[in-house]
């Protein structure tokens, strides 16, 4: 049976002691409550050794928010998914719109960070969507189609079944828009059919789909409610333990 999880995206926020503070918080919180959902935090690469010694890892999963496509070298700035690891992350966030738009990242880079990051043990939570222009024009099915098979269909079906993949409407991130429950909940159940035709049904079955795109207290009860919605990619309703715990508390 998939699981139901609730991931929080910090993205560049936060300070490090900032950091720590509210993880602490969210663990603190995850202790006074039966969670119906798995939780994680994806914090910044400078958070996640000093995240990771204030948690409880049996409540609350750690992960980082990219990792390079190279295992070490001579690539300044960049950090591996072994460093990844050594940190005690046991998620990380890859293909995020964010990291596609301003970064330039392409489903042939994206398949070498999936397999880098299954290498070292990681859980990637995979970020697949469409702009308004292709929600609009009537192409979003086609291009997160794209975007899963030339990604991921390399993988084989047990490494496919380590992943959790994570639908975001680019178009409602940050914007205060969110898809309408039904919306999310046709185009996950499309997103799990794509699976099913390559890996079948039971791989597809048993593959965790998250929505990511302005989700909150307020909407994310309905959204949950679907059947082929199993949880949350969260961005800024993770930056405070208060509405961050109103999302994990909606199951």
């Amino acid at each position: 049976m998939r699981k139901n999880v609730v991931a929080g995206n910090w993205k560049m926020n936060t300070t490090l002691e900032e950091g720590v503070g509210l993880a602490k918080d969210v663990n603190e919180a995850l202790k006074h409550v039966d969670a119906k959902c798995d939780v994680v935090i994806c914090v910044p690469f400078t958070h996640l050794a000093s995240v990771n010694a204030v948690i409880d890892p049996a409540k609350l999963g750690l992960g980082a928010e990219n990792c390079a496509d190279h295992v070490k070298g001579a690539y300044t700035g960049e950090v591996s998914a072994p460093m990844v690891a050594s940190t005690g992350a046991t998620y990380v966030i890859l293909g995020h719109s964010e990291r596609r738009q301003y970064y330039g990242e392409t489903s042939e880079t994206l398949k070498e960070k999936v397999n880098l990051a299954l290498a070292s043990n990681l859980t990637p939570i995979f970020c697949i969507g469409e702009v308004l222009e292709q929600r609009e024009n009537g192409t979003y099915f086609d291009v997160v189609k794209a975007q899963i098979e030339e990604a991921l269909f390399d993988l084989s079906a047990e490494d496919f079944s380590k992943l959790i993949l994570a639908y975001e409407p680019v178009w409602a991130i940050g914007t205060g828009k969110t898809a309408t429950d039904d919306q999310a909940q046709e185009i996950h159940a499309f997103i799990r059919g794509v699976i099913a035709e390559k890996y079948g049904k039971e791989v597809a079955d048993n593959t965790s789909i998250l929505y990511g795109g302005s989700c909150k207290p307020s909407n994310a009860k309905a959204l949950f409610a679907k059947p082929d919605v199993d949880g949350g990619l969260i961005g800024g309703a993770a930056l405070e333990a208060e509405s961050f715990m109103g999302i994990v508390t909606a199951f």
